[in-house]
C-alpha cells in the first residue's frame, strides 16, 4: 500500500457564514447532534492535545460530556498524563472529526478543573462498571506488570463497593472545563478547496471569518 496514493474527494457540500450560528458553541452542539443523528459512534469524541512546561506535546481521545456556561467539560483521572500536563500548562486544543460527514472542528483555549460538586454529580451518573473502572485505574498511565493485576483489583474493588450501594467519587478523579478562544469549523470540498470558518473571541465577543483552505 502506498500511503501517498490514499485520498478522498469531498463532495457532501459547503458552509457559509450566513448559515452559521453567531454563538460557536451552539453551532458545535448542532454539528454534534447532526453526527449523532447520522448514527456516527461516539459523536462526542474529541482529540485532546496538551503540552507540559517543556513544550512536549501529547494527545489522546476523550469524550465531551457537557457544554456549560460556554465551557466544554470532560472528566478524567487527576493523576494521568493529561492532568500532569494541564497542571503545568493550562493551554489545550480539541479536535472533533466526523469523517462520514467530511467535517471537523478545531478548538483552542485554556483549561481548569470543574467544581468538586460537578465532578461528584457526573460520577454518580456513570454506569457501575465505569465507576469501578475509575477506582481501578487510580495510577492511570503508570506501569503495570500483567493485566491479571487489574482484574484482581477490579474484583477487590467490587467487594469494597457492591453494586447495590453508591460508589463514591475518588479524590483523584474529576472534571475539567475548557474555555475556548478559537473555534474553527471545517467542511471538506471538492479539489481540496475546503471551507474553513473561524470564530475568534475578541474582547468577549465572537468574530467569525473565512480562512484560506
Amino acid at each position: 500500500m502506498n500511503l501517498a496514493d490514499l485520498r478522498e474527494n469531498y463532495t457532501k457540500g459547503g458552509i457559509r457564514i450566513v448559515q452559521m450560528d453567531p454563538d460557536p458553541l451552539a453551532q458545535l452542539q448542532a454539528w454534534i447532534e447532526t453526527a449523532h443523528n447520522a448514527n456516527i459512534p461516539d459523536a462526542n469524541a474529541m482529540n485532546l492535545a496538551t503540552a507540559n512546561s517543556e513544550g512536549i506535546v501529547s494527545s489522546r481521545t476523550v469524550l465531551l460530556k457537557g457544554i456549560v456556561d460556554q465551557r466544554l467539560q470532560f472528566f478524567t483521572n487527576y493523576q494521568s498524563q493529561k492532568a500532569n500536563d494541564l497542571s503545568q500548562n493550562p493551554n489545550a486544543a480539541l479536535t472533533f472529526l466526523w469523517k462520514e460527514l467530511e467535517r471537523q472542528i478545531c478548538i483552542r483555549g485554556t483549561v481548569e478543573k470543574t467544581s468538586r460538586k460537578t465532578s461528584e454529580e457526573y460520577f454518580a451518573s456513570r454506569p457501575y462498571e465505569s465507576q469501578i473502572g475509575a477506582w481501578v485505574s487510580e495510577k492511570q498511565s503508570g506501569r503495570i506488570g500483567v493485566r491479571a493485576l487489574l482484574e484482581k483489583k477490579g474484583a477487590d474493588t467490587k467487594k469494597q463497593f457492591p453494586e447495590n450501594q453508591s460508589v463514591p467519587c475518588p479524590e483523584f478523579w474529576g472534571g475539567y472545563q475548557l474555555s475556548p478562544t478559537h473555534i474553527e469549523f471545517w467542511q471538506g470540498r471538492e479539489g481540496r478547496l475546503h471551507d474553513r470558518l473561524c470564530y475568534r473571541l475578541i474582547q468577549e465577543k465572537w468574530v467569525i471569518e473565512r480562512l484560506s483552505p
